[in-house]
């Protein structure tokens, strides 16, 4: 017996949504758990828990529509798929539905239950695509970890929240020792493998709720949220000490030592935005390099 899937259905008419919950009943390949939103807040606010495989979302919701529905949605980073189901058949309503997100389009009275059934699957493998492809815009592909682009994003984004709430914020740049020499020595492939590395030994020392993130090629970002200077220059000294610590395999049977430096920067003390905070512990970091390196020094 297949696993069932949740799907939500936005419906303000009882009569409809008893309908769709038929014909999702009488699907064939898979089985559906279904749930019930009479109202355009209820339904956006499930919708918005990310709890479900698909929603299947009236076109009319009273006052409000679901395409306003399904905007907000989206702008709140909400990706589940989304089939419209609509008694209006014009090409008008089709290309409105498309361009605010939904993932298909069904006109009341003509569903049956295989039609429906398909939908769903087409939306679901849909959703796995864009799921796919948004992780690789954001991944660095050789680490796995965030990207400088997505990295950037985040932290202005946790600069303004800090900023706003009054909160510390850490930042940690990292950046390898000598990295040309274990490229010129054992070549791309062992450098590759050390970066890789390194990547998931900073992961592996942090909290779950902070963020680790290559930014250029030797380069690396730790963003320690709910954290000071201090408290970050600390967590910086333990990133540095746990590389040293794990030498890595550059070739068959040989085992390096690496090393990094670090530069750390805290708000609120560097308030001025995510340029001036980046700056500030990139200058961190320069003297780390100068200081003779495999250290972490604070922005002061």
């Amino acid at each position: 017996m297949p696993q069932s899937q949740k799907i939500l259905i936005i419906e303000d008419d009882r009569l409809q949504f008893r309908v769709t919950e038929r014909l999702l009943a009488n699907a064939r390949m898979a089985r559906f758990e279904v749930d019930w939103a009479q109202t355009f807040e209820d339904g956006l606010k499930r919708l918005l828990t990310g709890a479900y495989a698909a929603c299947l979302l009236d076109y009319q919701l009273g006052a409000r529509d679901g395409l306003e529905l399904l905007r907000e949605a989206r702008a709140k980073n909400c990706h589940t798929p989304v089939i419209f189901l609509t008694a209006d058949s014009s090409e008008r309503v089709d290309e409105a539905a498309m361009e605010a997100g939904a993932s298909d389009y069904l006109v009341k009275g003509e569903i049956t239950p295989r039609m429906l059934e398909r939908s769903i699957r087409y939306s679901l493998k849909l959703g796995e695509a864009m799921r796919e492809l948004r992780r690789l815009a954001t991944r660095d592909a050789l680490t796995g970890l965030l990207n400088r682009r997505a990295f950037d994003g985040l932290l202005a984004e946790e600069v303004d929240r800090a900023r706003r709430l009054g909160h510390p914020l850490a930042l940690v740049v990292l950046d390898l020792d000598h990295f040309k020499t274990i490229n010129d020595t054992h070549g791309h492939p062992a450098g590759d493998a050390v970066l890789a590395a390194v990547g998931k030994m900073l992961e592996g020392e942090v909290r779950t709720i902070d963020r680790v993130a290559r930014i250029g090629g030797e380069e690396f970002a730790v963003l320690l949220m709910e954290t000071t200077g201090e408290e970050g220059l600390a967590v910086a000294n333990r990133l540095v000490a746990a590389v040293r610590g794990r030498p890595v395999e550059v070739a068959a049977g040989v085992a390096q030592t690496i090393t990094v430096s670090a530069g750390v920067a805290g708000l609120p003390v560097y308030g001025e935005g995510e340029v001036v905070f980046m700056a500030a512990a990139d200058r961190a970091l320069y003297q780390a390099k100068n200081g003779g390196r495999d250290r972490a020094v604070l922005a002061s």
